[in-house]
């Protein structure tokens, strides 16, 4: 059996694995975390390597310990309930994380984002920042990336460079946040327009309850997104409340900013392409979660975060 003391031994930004699990039960036993599945003459139990673990996530039919809880706990894994496919989260319109409790975690981080938060146009000029280093990140990801390239995603394509361009000169010139969300909200919709050409599905809109694939498949990419920056602001010691960009009445609304940081340069486009080729949830998942460790989406967060908390020339 681990020791409770090992359980934390990799950090968060390095751990491998994220589970959306189904039809099943989570427990402990013999000191591990396991997931029973019942087949028709014999029970199956497969090991969950929490110490490697970032989030779990619990879709139809799961049901979970409480003993499990306290291991998951002990190694600092998030857990949330959600529906088929991994979304929605288990209310919906919130993020709701099971959060292990720890009295331990960093205080400085908390402090520094608390000491410029109440502060309006500091809570600008790190939103500023925020979308600056998301536009910075998908033109990396994008340029280095060769599965991209082989599906005819290109960084510097005209109608691609011409919209991060625009968009990277405007946010400077941005007064109020909403006029910077509107800004964001329409880049987004380049971006959308761009991956539905590509991979040729010209009549894509994008829809949260639509079921086709392609929004399916955002759905599923941004609540894996969303986990990652759970996790980092757990981590951190960050309250989910204190956004800097999206409402500030959303109780998860800094978790929705940080997920922004990786969400166009990973989940968009591989959720078209994974359209595209008709793939299952499975398969996308899969590719989604190589594609976050490949490019490092759970470091990157921690490093943007953490500067930003820690930042000491705003205005």
């Amino acid at each position: 059996m681990e020791q409770l003391s090992d359980l934390k031994a990799i950090l968060h930004s390095k751990r491998a694995n994220i589970y959306y699990l189904e039809k099943c039960r989570v427990m402990q036993k013999d000191g591990r975390v396991l997931y029973l599945t019942e087949a028709k003459d014999q029970n199956y139990y497969w090991n969950i390597p929490i110490a490697n673990t970032t989030v779990i996530m619990l879709g139809t039919g799961t049901s979970i310990t409480q003993a499990a809880m306290r291991m998951l706990a002990s190694a600092g894994v998030l857990v949330g309930f959600c529906g088929g496919g991994g979304s929605p989260l288990f209310s919906g319109s919130e993020i709701e994380w099971l959060t292990p409790q720890s009295e331990y975690r960093p205080t400085d981080y908390v402090q520094g984002w608390l000491s410029f938060w109440f502060d309006e146009n500091k809570r600008l000029a790190v939103a500023q920042t925020f979308q600056q280093a998301r536009i910075a990140y998908l033109q990396r990801v994008w340029e280095k990336d060769r599965d991209l390239k082989a599906e005819n995603f290109f960084a510097d394509d005209k109608d691609i460079s011409t919209a991060l361009d625009g968009y990277a000169q405007q946010i400077p010139a941005t007064q109020k946040v909403g006029e910077l969300l509107l800004k964001e909200a329409a880049l987004t919709k380049q971006l959308y327009r761009y991956a539905a050409k590509t991979t040729k599905l010209g009549n894509f809109v994008r829809e949260r309850e639509a079921t086709d694939l392609a929004n399916g498949f955002l759905n599923h990419g941004n609540y894996l997104a969303y986990g990652l920056a759970a996790t980092t602001l757990w981590v951190l010691g960050i309250p989910h409340g204190f956004a800097v960009m999206h409402g500030k009445t959303r109780r998860g609304a800094l978790v929705f900013d940080v997920a922004d940081l990786i969400k166009d340069a990973i989940v968009l486009p591989w959720a078209f392409i994974s359209a595209k080729e008709k793939a299952t949830e499975q398969e996308f998942r899969q590719q989604l979660l190589q594609k976050f460790t490949e490019h490092k989406a759970l470091d990157f967060m921690f490093e943007q975060v953490k500067q930003q908390a820690l930042r000491e020339d705003l205005p």
